[in-house]
């Protein structure tokens, strides 16, 4: 018998690219709080001991950004020097202008804030409809981060990464998990052998089912032996560098454009999120077993220059069928996008870190499953 191996990763959100996003996205939900329609292009770079925000950004509101920058900072565990990166003393500097008039000029006509093809995939491995691979990568990371702030692990420290690698079967169905990385920063005196002995009691085993792991399961924890140095101190972040992460874990494709620190006029970021929306609920109806959907834009043009489906040959109905089922009954105009899905309003940060997708832990708009009963109508009336 043939098998098939795929693996995906996900970070912690003491990983320092990560850091950046919860940054960018947090100016963006304080814009939003006080002004719906600001238009927000934020990003962030980080390193020892500095911060760099920059961006175009419009809007009626004001945010104090280096009081918020330090927030962020000390919210996600880097408190002191301890951790080689500090909320209270870090220097943060800003290099903000307003956005482009021609860039404007395009939005304001309700039309895409640039060209691209977004991506949306749905799968039902998972009950959150996403690929086992990055839906166990991301609940390892979370795991990371619940055992160090509760304590139960205190010698952790922000910085970790995880990356699980899936057997197949020749049906396509994940079979056993081959092997489990998990990279966490730690204090300087930590014992290595503990440490690897806790992560696998504390952290994996908690997380990854039973009939997952068998004797032949490969774990690699620190596998470089030593992680004290981590966050900005050990390695430079920069907003939109884990859009992997953020998305499907590399199961389905990627349009090449980041999201934090976006407002949704930019379709980089709500387009993927419709996209998301709409490939989740053709699997929740029974539509598919698997679909991608890829979406295209010209900037300043308001309807999708073409709406792409691959259901990888789990469907009744053929691609050009669902395409006309998805267009019947989703509307992927940018400004339809955002009133059907409700964008302008703070809830950006709370998915910078931990996947944008399948987060059925948070009200997120575009994993909502209210469009089954019209997708199940509109593909009985497909000839």
């Amino acid at each position: 018998m043939s098998h098939t191996f795929f693996t995906s990763e996900s970070v912690t959100a003491g990983h320092p690219d990560k850091v950046c996003d919860q940054i960018s996205d947090a100016v963006l939900d304080a814009i939003l709080a006080q002004d719906p329609t600001g238009r927000v292009a934020c990003e962030c770079a980080c390193t020892t001991g500095l911060v760099l925000v920059m961006g175009e950004i419009t809007t009626t509101g004001y945010v104090d950004i280096p009081k918020l920058v330090r927030g962020v900072i000390e919210d996600i565990g880097y408190k002191n020097g301890a951790s080689g990166f500090d909320g209270k003393t870090c220097a943060v500097l800003t290099a903000i202008d307003g956005q482009s008039p021609d860039i404007a000029m395009g939005v304001d006509r309700l039309g895409a804030g640039d060209q691209g093809m977004m991506f949306g995939y749905a799968c039902d491995e998972t009950a959150e409809f996403m690929p086992l691979t990055i839906s166990l990568a991301h609940k390892l990371t979370n795991q990371l981060t619940k055992v160090r702030d509760e304590g139960i692990l205190p010698y952790l420290r922000p910085d970790g990464k995880s990356q699980v690698t899936v057997q197949f079967g020749e049906d396509g169905k994940p079979q056993r998990v081959d092997a489990v990385v998990i990279s966490s920063q730690h204090t300087a005196d930590t014992d290595m052998e503990q440490l690897r002995a806790d992560i696998i009691r504390e952290v994996i085993k908690p997380i990854i089912p039973a009939k997952f792991l068998d004797e032949n399961t490969k774990y690699h924890i620190n596998p470089t032996g030593r992680f004290v140095t981590g966050g900005p101190e050990g390695d430079s972040g920069v907003t939109g560098r884990k859009i992997i992460v953020d998305t499907y874990g590399g199961y389905g494709r990627h349009g090449g454009g980041a999201f934090s620190g976006k407002d949704p006029t930019k379709v980089d970021r709500s387009a993927a999120y419709a996209a998301r929306w709409a490939a989740k609920n053709i699997v929740a109806a029974g539509l598919a077993k698997k679909i991608e959907i890829e979406l295209a834009y010209a900037i300043g043009v308001e309807e999708p220059l073409s709406v792409f489906v691959e259901s990888f040959g789990t469907s009744e109905y053929t691609n050009a069928q669902l395409a006309d089922i998805i267009n019947e009954v989703f509307d992927f105009r940018p400004a339809s996008i955002i009133k059907d899905l409700d964008l302008r309003r703070p809830i950006y940060q709370q998915v910078a870190a931990g996947g944008h997708f399948g987060r059925d832990d948070l009200d997120v708009p575009w994993e909502k499953l209210n469009r089954i009963a019209q997708l199940q109508k509109a593909a009985n009336c497909v000839e």
